[in-house]
C-alpha cells in the first residue's frame, strides 16, 4: 500500500487501519491523450480517490520539451488531485495530452473527472502586489544568453545573489531546439577533424571574417577571444560538442543536436551554482532612477507583481518573431510568415527600451530559414541536393527570404514540398533524423512519393525528368536559373515533406557594447544595465548569445 496519501484519504485510511478493516491497494490505470507528436501514454496511480503518481509512457513529443514540461504538469496535477490545472507554457499540446489522459484514468478509477479542453486551466488567482526583493544581479530571460549570464556571474563571484526570471514554465528558449552551434573556434572537434582553418591563427581569422558584419571592432575582438575559449568552458561543465562538420559548425555528436546537450548542461550548472531560478515569472518593466537601472518589475503565474531591486540587471528576453504587431511595425511584410521560434519570442522589452530612450539598431533586419516542416515547424533541409515542387508537381525556384515565402504562399493551398533522394538523405543528419521520426513521406518510386504527398504524379515526373536532363547536360534549368548540382538518384527511395519559409531570427534590437552594457541613444553606457542575445542587435546567432551572456554576467559580478 502506498504510504504517501493526501488530505481526507489519509484520515480514512488511518480509521480503517485502527478498525481492522482492509485497505484497498492502489491501482494503476493506463490512458492516452493526443499531443503535439500524436499519441501520448501515461500510467496513473490512484489510491482511495487520490492521484498519487503519474508516469510518462510511450510518446512522440519533442524530447527537449516533454523532458522539461512533464515534471511541471505532473506536479500541478498531483497537487490539485485533478487535471483541471494550468498547462505548461511552451508545452501546450503536450500538457493537453497529459491532462486528457489523466482525466480518462480518473474515469476508469470511478472518480469524477473534469472535461478537458485546450482552454482548461486552474482557478484564476486574485491580483496581488508582493513586497519588493533585493539581489546583486537579476537576469530577465532563461534562454542561452540568460543562463550563460547566470553561470558567468556565479563563476566570477560565487557569493553574488543571482535571481533569474523566465516567463515560460520551462527554460532554454529556442536554444534547446538548435542543431548547429556555429562561430565557435579552437575546439577539440575541429582539432580532431584536422580543421586548421579554425585552430591555427583562429582568432585573427575570425576577426577578419567578421570585419564587415556591422558590429564594432571592440565587440568583434571580444567575441573572437571568447569563441576561442568557449569549447573549453562548455567542456568544464560536461558539455561536449564532438562533431565538427566543416568550418565552425558543430553537433554534439554526428547523430545528436548540439542545442539539447548545451542547454541541459547550462541548466544543470546554473542550479548547481545556486542561481535562484524563477520560471513562470515575466519581466514587465525596468526600475530606472536618474538614468541608472536599479532592477526590474515582474509578474508571476500566481498573479503577483513585485519589484526585484538589483545592483545589475541583465536583459536576455530574445527576439520578436512571435509578435506579428512588432514585425508589422519594424519589418513590414514579414508578419505574414510563420516562425520557427518557440512562443516566448514576443519582444517583451522592445517598447521598454524605446520608452527609456536606449539605442536601437537594425530593427527591420530579419533572418529567414528556407524550410520548416508544415505543420510541425521543425527546421529541415540541408541535403546535398533537393527540389522544391508544388501540388501540381511543378519545380519551384530556389528563392530566399521573403521572396521564397511569398512564392510558396502563392501556390495551390499555399503548399510546397521539399524533395530529396537517398544520396541527399545520407548527406545530412537533420534529414535522417526527420525521416526516422516519420516526418517525411517516402516512396520507392517517384509515383509512390507523389501519391504519399498528394501531388500530381505526372507533373512531378516531368519536372524531375527535365531537371535530370539539365543536370546531365550541364545546362541551365529554366526554373532555377542555374545549372543543377546533380541529377536525382535513378532509383529510390525518395523522400519529401511539406515546407514553408519562416522567420527564424529578428536581428535588430537594443545596442550593447563589448561588455554587454546597454547604450543610450547618445551612445553612453546605461549604469547597471546589460543585455545579451537576440534582444540585442547582433550579427551572429546561438553561440554569440552564449558569449555575450557570459560576458554580461562576468562583468556584472566583477563590479
Amino acid at each position: 500500500m502506498k504510504t504517501m496519501l493526501k488530505g481526507a484519504s489519509l484520515l480514512v485510511a488511518a480509521t480503517m487501519l485502527l478498525s481492522g478493516a482492509a485497505v484497498a491497494e492502489p491501482a494503476v490505470y493506463t490512458a492516452s491523450g493526443n499531443g503535439y507528436g500524436g499519441k501520448l501514454e501515461v500510467a496513473v496511480t490512484v489510491d482511495d480517490g487520490v492521484i498519487t503518481d503519474i508516469a510518462l509512457g510511450e510518446n512522440h513529443e519533442t524530447n527537449v520539451v516533454i523532458d522539461r514540461a512533464f515534471p511541471v504538469i505532473r506536479e500541478r496535477i498531483l497537487e490539485a488531485n485533478s487535471p483541471a490545472v494550468d498547462s505548461v507554457s511552451a508545452a501546450t499540446f503536450s500538457s493537453y495530452a497529459v491532462k486528457t489522459a489523466v482525466a480518462d484514468a480518473m474515469k476508469q478509477a470511478g472518480m469524477d473527472a473534469p472535461d478537458i479542453t485546450m482552454a482548461t486551466a486552474g482557478e484564476e488567482k486574485p491580483a496581488t502586489e508582493r513586497e519588493a526583493e533585493s539581489c546583486d544581479i537579476v537576469i530577465v530571460g532563461g534562454g542561452p544568453a540568460g543562463l550563460a549570464a547566470a553561470i558567468g556571474a556565479k563563476q566570477t563571484n560565487p557569493d553574488v545573489h543571482v535571481i533569474l526570471v523566465e516567463k515560460l514554465d520551462i527554460l532554454s528558449g529556442n536554444g534547446k531546439f538548435d542543431m548547429n552551434f556555429f562561430d565557435i573556434i579552437n575546439t577539440e572537434a575541429q582539432k580532431n577533424a584536422g580543421n586548421e582553418e579554425w585552430t591555427v591563427n583562429q582568432v585573427e581569422h575570425f576577426i577578419e571574417t567578421k570585419a564587415n558584419v556591422g558590429e564594432t571592432a571592440e565587440r568583434i575582438e571580444v567575441w573572437a577571444n571568447e569563441e576561442n575559449t568557449l569549447d573549453a568552458w562548455l567542456r568544464a561543465m560536461g558539455v561536449e560538442l564532438n562533431y565538427n562538420y566543416g568550418g565552425t559548425n558543430h553537433l554534439a555528436e554526428a547523430d545528436q543536436y548540439s542545442g539539447e546537450v548545451i542547454q541541459a548542461g547550462l541548466e544543470k550548472t546554473a542550479y548547481e551554482l545556486g542561481v535562484d531560478v524563477r520560471t513562470g515569472t515575466k519581466g514587465t518593466d525596468l526600475v530606472m532612477e536618474d538614468g541608472v537601472c536599479k532592477g526590474v518589475v515582474v509578474a508571476n503565474n500566481d498573479n503577483e507583481t513585485y519589484t526585484i531591486n538589483a545592483a545589475s540587471t541583465i536583459v536576455a528576453t530574445g527576439g520578436f518573431c512571435c509578435n506579428k504587431e512588432l514585425l508589422a511595425e519594424y519589418a513590414p511584410g514579414y508578419e505574414v510568415m510563420n516562425t520557427s521560434n518557440q512562443m516566448g519570442a514576443t519582444g517583451d522589452f522592445v517598447k521598454v527600451f524605446e520608452k527609456y530612450g536606449f539605442k536601437m539598431e537594425n530593427m527591420g533586419k530579419m533572418s529567414v530559414f528556407a524550410n520548416i516542416i508544415v505543420p510541425r515547424r521543425d527546421l529541415t533541409g540541408g541535403a546535398d541536393m533537393n527540389l522544391l515542387v508544388n501540388k501540381e508537381g511543378e519545380l519551384l525556384a530556389n528563392l530566399s527570404g521573403l521572396d521564397r515565402a511569398s512564392m510558396i504562399q502563392s501556390q495551390t493551398d499555399g503548399a510546397a514540398f521539399y524533395i530529396t533522394d537517398k544520396t541527399g538523405y545520407d548527406s545530412f543528419y537533420r534529414i535522417r533524423k526527420h525521416v526516422g521520426l516519420g516526418y517525411y513521406a517516402q516512396g520507392e518510386t517517384l509515383e509512390e512519393l507523389a501519391q504519399a504527398l498528394g501531388i500530381d504524379a505526372d507533373g512531378f515526373k516531368a519536372s524531375v525528368e527535365q531537371y535530370n536532363a539539365d543536370a546531365q547536360a550541364g545546362a541551365e534549368n529554366a526554373v532555377l536559373g542555374s545549372v543543377p548540382k546533380r541529377a536525382l538518384d535513378a532509383e529510390g527511395p525518395y523522400y519529401g515533406v511539406r515546407v514553408e519559409a519562416a522567420n527564424h531570427m529578428t536581428k535588430g534590437g537594443v545596442v550593447a557594447n563589448e561588455n554587454a552594457q546597454v547604450l543610450t541613444a547618445e551612445g553612453e553606457v546605461v549604469p547597471g544595465l546589460y543585455a545579451a542575445g537576440e534582444v540585442t542587435w547582433q550579427s551572429g546567432g546561438y553561440s554569440q548569445s552564449v558569449v555575450f551572456g557570459k560576458i554580461a554576467g562576468e562583468h556584472a559580478a566583477a563590479k
